[in-house]
């Protein structure tokens, strides 16, 4: 007789069940996502109105993005060990809050601290997303349910600053791009009370604390290093603070990596992401990360700064990368279901992310509209494709018990991506934007104090001709986030040519050649007698698995 723990999953979930538990959950995704996004299109109007810079433009971006990479994989972790549908409204409390402190800050710093909180949060749902649908649904049957997830996340990134926008300009104002989170986050907690309904296997709890500071810790230290590096105003890039502050992160990073390699429970188990499948699609998916949030990040920007959009205009022009996204991902999702083959979709939407990248990289102030929505639309198409299914390629090579600890591994390093790629570009922006500002005022015969071009983003309060020569150099410094954007996108399109199509397994847990009697009743096709060769026989690369990742 088999054990109460290896007992667990009997019965396959009919699609009303899994439509009815993902409600909530969907829903707690869309918010977090939103939350993340909605911004984007009054970031301009809260730097104008609380005197940021560039580079505070970046950071509110980057925080979230950094307290959410930083805390996916401890939410993976607490996946794999805790009740997943308590964790994910604890998350959405902790969201709450931050969205809150987010609307009522009268500065900078208290804007950053509360973009961490939400980062925090963020990092929670987006984790506890993935490792719910990794338990309930076979890989065979995930790609439709993780494109109906990839259509909620296409909403929420590219409709955020749509929605965001229309906020900034209403009577509303800024305020409330944080306040409007906060009901939609409620009503997301009810439903995933009333709709969630999982089953959860009690394990013991260890959690990798001292991982999980060092991996913080040196991310972090990395990326305010590459956030001010090079700015006159701070240091150069080869600077003694320079030194130590890369000094300082590679040395916590190699540190983490020997504390992974030796403790019991990892927060990234080497393991898993030294699994050729996994190890490809976390380079693909940082290469993914940047992509996503660098473009819509700056997209915004550009409408608004370079092209004199309003926030809801500019909302408007992103419709096109919404589209392109919605197609890409709810398509590739489906047809992925109906084949079972899942690569080509990889390499189709790594070229279309290139393709579109370059295209933006074309761009400048007097690009004509159109151009510009053809060139987004491409870009969207390639990261539909992309985005959940280098998830599902992961899940397909892991155990149920891991899949919390895999998912949020490749969403940590894409969030990571994104958080390295809007502060690195960033500071390529704010750069280029102080270069061709003080070489068109020159022109103009306008003094320039010194090394202040382009710091300031309130345009409203700027003469007129200095206006447009500021307006011109933000448009032209744009194309050079893409362009940059398009060469880390090669690194995705690469790391999917060497990723070995593995036939997507219609069981949710990997067939266990050396499981206890009794294991095999977590399929709904395969009888508990059937032998490990008959298992190997039906699925090999994932049977072939069951050592490497037991």
């Amino acid at each position: 007789m088999s054990s109460p723990t290896a007992a667990a999953p009997p019965v396959a979930m009919t699609h009303r069940q899994i439509m009815e538990a993902l409600t909530g959950l969907l829903a707690a995704f869309f918010t977090a996502i939103l939350s993340s996004t909605i911004v984007a299109n009054a970031l301009p109007t809260i730097m104008s109105e609380l005197k940021g810079t560039q580079t505070d433009f970046a950071w509110v971006i980057t925080a979230a993005l950094l307290a959410n990479a930083a805390t996916t994989p401890i939410w993976g972790k607490l996946a794999d060990l805790y009740d997943k549908k308590l964790l994910v409204q604890l998350s959405i409390v902790i969201f709450v809050a931050g969205s809150v402190m987010a609307g009522l800050s009268q500065t900078i710093p208290l804007l950053l601290a509360a973009r961490v909180i939400q980062g925090v949060a963020m990092g929670g749902l987006t984790a506890m997303a993935q490792a719910i649908i990794g338990t309930m649904i076979p890989p065979r049957d995930r790609g439709k349910y993780s494109g109906y997830m990839g259509a909620v996340m296409a909403v929420g990134t590219a409709g955020g600053p749509l929605l965001g926008g229309f906020i900034v300009d209403s009577p509303l104002g800024w305020r409330w791009t944080f306040f409007v989170c906060v009901p939609l986050a409620v009503v997301a907690l009810i439903l995933l009370q009333i709709t969630l309904k999982i089953q959860h296997i009690r394990r013991p709890a260890k959690i990798d604390w001292l991982g999980s500071i060092l991996l913080t810790s040196g991310v972090s230290l990395l990326l305010i290093w590459v956030s001010f590096a090079g700015n006159p105003a701070y240091y150069d890039w080869i600077s003694w603070q320079s030194a130590l502050m890369v000094g300082g992160g590679v040395v916590l990073l190699g540190l983490l990596v020997l504390v992974e390699a030796k403790v019991e429970q990892p927060i990234i188990p080497l393991k898993i992401i030294s699994e050729r499948t996994t190890a490809l699609a976390i380079l693909a998916s940082v290469a993914v990360g940047v992509a996503m949030f660098g473009s819509s990040t700056f997209l915004g920007q550009y409408f608004q700064v370079a092209r004199g959009a309003s926030p809801t205009e500019a909302g408007l022009l992103t419709l096109p990368m919404i589209a392109g996204n919605l197609v890409g991902s709810v398509a590739s999702g489906l047809l992925i279901s109906r084949t079972g083959k899942w690569k080509g979709y990889l390499v189709a939407g790594s070229i279309l992310l290139i393709g579109g990248l370059g295209l933006a990289g074309t761009m400048d102030h007097t690009t004509e509209l159109w151009h510009a929505g053809v060139f987004t639309a491409v870009l969207g198409l390639g990261l539909g494709m992309l985005m959940q299914n280098l998830v599902l390629a992961v899940q397909n090579t892991v155990r149920a018990a891991d899949i919390g600890t895999a998912s949020a591994s490749v969403a940590f390093f894409r969030s990571v991506g994104g958080a390295i790629g809007v502060s690195v570009l960033g500071a390529v922006l704010a750069n280029r934007v102080s270069v061709l500002a003080s070489q068109g005022l020159s022109a103009a015969g306008i003094a320039v104090e010194g090394g202040s071009a382009g710091a300031s983003m309130d345009l409203t309060h700027m003469p007129e001709p200095v206006r447009e020569i500021m307006r011109a150099a933000y448009g032209d410094a744009t194309a050079e986030v893409f362009l940059v954007s398009a060469a880390v996108g090669l690194v995705a399109l690469v790391s999917v040519l060497f990723i070995k199509e593995r036939p997507l397994r219609r069981t949710v847990d990997v067939q266990e050649t050396e499981a206890a009697p009794g294991a095999g009743q977590g399929t709904e096709r395969q009888p508990a007698s059937r032998s490990a060769s008959a298992n190997a026989k039906l699925e090999s690369p994932t049977a072939s698995l069951a050592s490497v990742n037991s």
